[in-house]
Formats: structure tokens, C-alpha cells, sequence
């Protein structure tokens, strides 16, 4: 601290550029306003160099003052146990806020803890997971749940390399537990803390590209390297408030497609975005591949108050999960009929449903949908097929991707 306030005293521009010698900064800087000094430096330096002397314990400080004063009131922020922050990162990936909170209070009624997880059944979890999409992740959440059950004592290891290095966690959710749950100085760099940084330094990249991401998280930990020790003494708090703040901030305040709200930030004066009138140009991402386009027909066969449900297969799109019986492709009423004659069931009537469309990562599904009611059989339908009535299905895990006909027979 003595150092920057000396510096301070030297160069006249404040603890922002503290690592700066100051017979590297013109005289003329010292009369000049901050933000002029920022832009100026600006122009002679790389990105990744910005953004190493962008971040100081000043802008931390800042930073996690407005957290504490504007953040939102979320569940898992109730409680950092490192099983809740485990599960909460888990679910956020890729599920929107407001959805998750729902989700997330019912997961920890059903498995309140790391044991339960691991040792719940396979259907009961992906109802708990229904509706998130991403399915993986729930599997992957059990596998890792089984391995610190057998190796760590059912604890989660307080160790950024150990937690790295099991099933379904990467370098971001390492750091976002052993920041928040651990208080350890890990950074957690996620799309929302990128877009931050991005837009603070005014970088240009695709921030989509690995080589940039990989060049934040090490910008953050160098920092956190550097001046974490001393910001612990005097707050113990800082690392899961700092973590939770930048999240906070490109969440609710930086916010992605669409214009950022600037006057609510802390760090307004000194982001050169901001300052050059870019916020709504950067951050730059790379045009996403077109989706896949799939044309499928979705079968409501029905026998009374049954429906004839698919256990799609354990690979691929949707692995392991259920859905109505169907095809790839459009099919005409005549070939939707034959398709249940083949199965030896025998049909009665045939209705047209209402279209539907699902978008996943990278294919879209475009449905097209009969109902089907056929007579009475005691017949095995065929192999992956299972008849289930109203109350099974309530009990059964069918994704999302089926929602308008889960709806259409309030099946949920």
C-alpha cells in the first residue's frame, strides 16, 4: 500500500498503473483526466497486457463493495457448503438463472447431500435433472459423487488440481469451488466474467477462441497470486466475493446481446469500452455454426390410458432417456399407420397434432405429431418400448424436447 501511494505521489494518475515505473509515463499525464490516461495507454499496449495491469486491489475492492450492496438473493448463495456450490455450478451451465432456482431447491429435498447423489437410482435422477437439458452433466454428477464417496471420504477435496481431475469438472468449476466454497485463491473465469474483462480492456479477440480464455483465467490468478494474501488478512470473505461478484457483474450489469448498463457499473470510469463507445461491439465471438436441421414425426400411440413410450440409447443425442415412439423424417398418415401395424399393435383412429419445434446445441429439431389410438394388446411391443400411463409418466424423466405434447396431455 505504501508503494502505491507513493507511486500515486510520483505520477499524479492514481493506484490504477502501480506496477508502472514513473519515468515511463510522460509529465504532461500528470494534468491529464483518468480516463484520457487510460485510453491513451491503451493504445500501445496488447490486450492481454491490459487487462494484467487492468486488475488491482483497488478495482477488487470496488468491485466487490457493489457486489455486497446490489447482489441478487439466490439459494445457493444461502449456503457455500462445497456439496451446494458443486451442484449449483453444475446446474448453471448452460440453464438459465431463474429456472435452475426451482430446480436446484427440489434436488437438495430428494439428495440433500454428496452420499445420497451416488447412491440414488439412475430414473430418479433424471427426473430430478428434467427440464435442464444437458443430461451428461446429471451422470457425470454421480460419477464424481461415487469417486469422492470411494476415495475422498465422501468430502469434496479442498485441492484445485484433485477436484480438476474429477469426472464432469474443468478448470472453471475447480476455481469456482476452491474460490467460494474453500475461500482458496483460484480464478474461475466463465463467459460471463470474459465479456467483463473483454469489454474493461477493450479487446477485440474472439473470445470464443480456447488460446483467450486460457490467457484470462491466467491474467486473473496471476493477480490473485500476487495480491490475494493480503487482501485475506483484511477481508476473509474476498475470494467467494470476489468470485460471485464478477459472475454478478457480467450477469446483471455487463450483460451479453444487448446493450450493458453502464451507469450501474463500478468500474464505468475506467473501462475502455465504455470510454470508446464500444460496449455494444465487443465482446467479439466468432459466428456459431448453423444448427443441423432434423425433420422428426412424434407418435402418440395410445391404448386407453396408456402411451407408448421409447428408451432412446445409451449413446448419442438424449442417451438413456424416454420419449414417445417415433421416426426420423416426416412421415404421411399412411406410413405412420404401417409404422404401428409393424409393431403388431392394431389402429383404430389417427389425428393430427399440433407441430413443434426444439433447438439443442447444434441441431434443431422440426416435429411434425399424430395421435394413434390403437385397440387392446397384450403383445411385447418390440425391444426399447414401454407402455405408461398418466401416473408412470409424471415418475418418468421425458426432456423437454417433448414438452408442447407433455403439455397437449398434461402429462406434467
Amino acid at each position: 500500500m505504501m508503494g502505491t501511494l507513493i507511486m500515486e505521489r510520483r505520477t499524479g494518475i492514481g493506484p490504477a498503473y502501480s506496477a508502472w515505473e514513473a519515468d515511463i509515463l510522460p509529465l504532461n499525464y500528470r494534468r491529464m483526466p483518468t480516463r484520457e490516461i487510460i485510453l491513451q495507454i491503451a493504445d500501445f499496449l496488447k490486450p492481454d497486457t491490459m487487462i494484467f495491469m487492468w486488475i488491482n486491489e483497488q478495482r477488487a475492492e470496488e468491485l466487490i463493495a457493489w457486489y455486497r450492496k446490489n447482489r441478487r438473493e439466490l439459494p445457493w448463495r444461502r449456503d457455500s457448503s462445497p456439496y451446494h456450490v458443486w451442484l449449483s455450478e453444475i446446474m448453471l451451465q448452460q440453464t438459465r438463472v431463474e429456472f435452475v432456482k426451482e430446480r436446484y431447491l427440489r434436488f437438495l429435498e430428494e439428495l440433500p447431500d454428496l452420499l445420497s447423489l451416488a447412491e440414488c437410482e439412475e430414473e430418479k435422477l433424471m427426473k430430478l435433472w428434467e427440464g435442464m437439458g444437458y443430461y451428461s452433466r446429471a451422470r457425470n454428477l454421480q460419477k464424481c459423487a461415487r469417486v469422492i464417496a470411494g476415495q475422498y471420504g465422501g468430502e469434496l477435496p479442498a485441492d484445485f488440481n484433485t477436484l480438476k481431475s474429477l469426472p464432469g469438472i474443468g478448470p472453471y468449476t475447480a476455481g469456482a469451488i476452491s474460490a467460494i466454497a474453500f475461500h482458496l485463491p483460484r480464478a474461475a473465469v466463465d463467459g460471463n466474467v470474459m465479456r467483463v474483462f473483454a469489454r474493461a480492456a477493450a479487446d477485440e479477440r474472439d473470445i470464443r477462441r480456447e488460446d483467450v480464455k486460457k490467457e484470462y483465467t491466467e491474467k486473473v490468478q496471476s493477480f490473485l497470486d500476487a495480491g490475494a494474501a493480503s487482501l485475506l488478512e483484511t477481508d476473509p470473505l474476498f475470494m467467494p466475493s470476489f468470485t460471485q461478484a464478477l459472475m454478478e457483474l457480467g450477469a446483471i450489469v455487463c450483460l451479453p446481446n444487448g446493450k450493458p448498463v453502464c451507469e450501474s457499473c463500478p468500474w464505468k470510469n475506467s473501462c475502455l469500452s465504455h470510454a470508446r463507445g464500444l460496449e455494444e461491439v465487443i465482446p467479439v465471438r466468432a459466428k456459431k455454426k448453423a444448427r443441423r436441421i432434423e425433420q422428426r414425426t412424434i407418435l402418440i400411440i395410445r391404448e386407453g390410458e396408456r402411451f407408448l413410450m421409447h428408451k432412446r440409447d445409451r449413446r448419442g443425442l438424449l442417451a438413456g432417456l424416454n420419449e414417445f415412439a417415433g421416426a426420423e423424417g416426416y412421415l404421411s398418415r399412411k406410413e405412420a399407420l404401417r409404422y404401428v401395424t409393424d409393431l403388431g399393435l392394431e389402429p383404430l383412429k389417427i389425428s393430427p397434432l399440433p407441430e413443434a419445434k426444439h433447438i439443442f446445441t447444434h441441431v434443431e429439431w422440426h416435429m411434425k405429431a399424430y395421435e394413434i389410438l390403437v385397440s387392446p394388446s397384450e403383445r411385447d411391443p418390440g425391444p426399447g418400448l414401454f407402455w405408461a400411463d398418466k401416473k408412470e409418466l409424471h415418475h418418468t424423466a421425458v426432456p423437454s424436447a417433448f414438452r408442447t405434447y407433455l403439455e397437449y396431455y398434461d402429462l406434467r
